[in-house]
């Protein structure tokens, strides 16, 4: 029989692409929540926002809620003052709140799409988009230097009867604040059958209730609290949502929204249950903005996103910025530039009407809005309108293959892959030339283009031990190629 060492060393904490993400009960822990609470805390305190207060939310994970209040009590434990959610809520109701309420930051605990078995904690900035480099930076380093340290906190119940935590509920708030730049009474009076799949995340209940009361007929399934998600990871992607492709082939249903975990990523399926990429999403989305609703800012892309985007640009006149993996870069951009649209790979959009940072509720109704402008247009069923788009913005067939790694060798696989990949970088993709290899600017893969606009993208996850191969080609065989070209590059080293 061994002995297991015990170690007090305090686990190191980064955030990536997305927030800090860890297995709960191994690295994510009350004690590892209470640190990450501390150093917004102190952030904001350092900036002298105190009185800007902080708005805590959280998902349907197990123990979410208590890690949330863990948090809580330990920011006011610093004077600053906490307005927890009321219940699981979508972790944009988090970007709303800030916004809304003029706050110094937002804490949000959720592991996004992660396995069941995580879980996470995001920061929002005063913009409700998410922190940027410069500020989760500055929080790392406050959780590094107050290692070990004792974290002081006072409890919830006293902190409450203080006046310290007020417990909000964001649905008629955020009504009002969508109301300009979505009709919900038209959408709700449209003669449609629509499936919604939240997959048992906090974004249950959300789209019903939003579009009740008129002539559509939405069906939601797997509304209820399930932390083990079924089973599957609760990321909008097969086969996570084969059930929801499988009723939409049964018929009845004129189209399909779906959401993540923690709803500020959507999903799409047509009339006949076939899955709708999200770079065709972004094609769809940029197209809407630019046709139906006659916008001309620009759009903020990530390296992974679809080559559409630059084809409708150039169509409509329309600047597009290329950024990386991240909405910690797709936010501060969108601002930057004032764009109209920001999307991700994984299935996140912000809009500059509404928020720069992700909503899969919000996304899914301007979709729902655009296939009703479609319909009216005569291009319909949901189908004949994704082809249409194909028609004007060019082809696209798109697929990601994750390859998982043990945590303990991931650090180091990275390392060397990050040396040896460019070494066999592919001379041609789906037997068209590769012309250019470019470097990510995030220093964690490289992108490869052929001469006909088709990419292969390697990539190391931020949040996760695994490497992403994406490809986007024009043809569905072009991608079976590309993606054996790249899984071969990562595996072979």
């Amino acid at each position: 029989m061994s002995a297991i060492a015990a170690t007090s060393e305090p686990t190191r904490i980064v955030f990536g692409t997305d927030g800090w993400r860890a297995r709960t009960a191994d690295e994510y822990t009350f004690v590892n929540v209470r640190r990450c609470a501390s150093a917004v805390a102190e952030y904001v305190v350092q900036r002298g926002e105190q009185s800007q207060g902080i708005v805590i939310a959280y998902d349907r994970r197990f123990a979410s809620e208590h890690f949330a209040a863990a948090a809580a009590e330990v920011v006011v434990a610093q004077g600053i003052p906490v307005a927890l959610a009321a219940h699981a809520v979508p972790t944009q109701m988090s970007s709303f709140e800030v916004v809304q309420r003029g706050s110094a930051a937002g804490i949000v605990i959720t592991a996004s799409h992660n396995p069941w078995t995580d879980n996470g904690f995001k920061v929002k900035s005063p913009t409700g988009a998410a922190g940027g480099p410069e500020m989760l930076n500055a929080i790392e380093a406050f959780i590094a230097a107050n290692a070990g340290q004792e974290i002081p906190r006072r409890p919830l119940a006293d902190a409450e009867a203080a006046g310290l935590v007020e417990r909000y509920d964001p649905y008629a708030g955020y009504v009002e604040f969508i109301r300009p730049n979505i009709d919900l009474d038209r959408l709700a009076a449209a003669d449609m059958s629509v499936l919604v799949d939240p997959l048992y995340g906090a974004g249950a209940g959300w789209i019903p209730r939003l579009l009740a009361g008129g002539k559509i007929k939405v069906t939601e399934i797997h509304s209820e609290r399930n932390p083990y998600f079924g089973g599957v990871n609760p990321e909008p992607i097969p086969p996570n949502i084969d059930e929801a492709m499988a009723k939409l082939a049964g018929g009845g249903y004129d189209v399909g929204l779906l959401l993540d975990g923690d709803a500020d990523r959507c999903g799409l399926g047509d009339e006949r249950g076939t899955f709708i990429s999200t770079l065709q999403i972004f094609g769809l989305l940029m197209y809407y903005l630019v046709e139906h609703r006659g916008l001309r800012a620009p759009v903020v892309k990530t390296v992974n996103e679809t080559a559409m985007a630059e084809r409708l640009g150039e169509r409509y006149g329309v600047p597009v910025h290329e950024v990386p993996v991240g909405f910690k870069y797709i936010g501060p951009k969108m601002i930057e530039t004032g764009a109209m649209m920001g999307g991700e790979e994984s299935g996140g959009f912000g809009f500059g009407m509404h928020l720069p940072e992700r909503d899969g509720i919000f996304t899914d109704l301007m979709l729902l809005d655009l296939f009703i402008r479609e319909r009216e247009a005569g291009r319909w069923p949901v189908s004949k309108a994704i082809a249409h788009l194909h028609e004007i913005a060019g082809p696209s067939s798109y697929r990601r293959v994750d390859i998982h790694f043990d945590k303990a060798v991931y650090p180091a696989l990275k390392g060397r892959l990050l040396k040896e990949l460019p070494e066999r970088a592919p001379t041609a993709l789906a037997g068209r030339p590769v012309v250019r290899t470019q470097p990510l600017d995030t220093k964690d893969g490289f992108k490869f283009f052929a001469d006909d606009g088709s990419w292969l993208l390697v990539r190391f996850s931020g949040t996760e031990p695994l490497v992403r191969v994406y490809t986007e080609a024009t043809s569905s065989a072009a991608v079976d190629a590309n993606l054996t070209a790249g899984e071969g590059m990562v595996r072979e080293a």
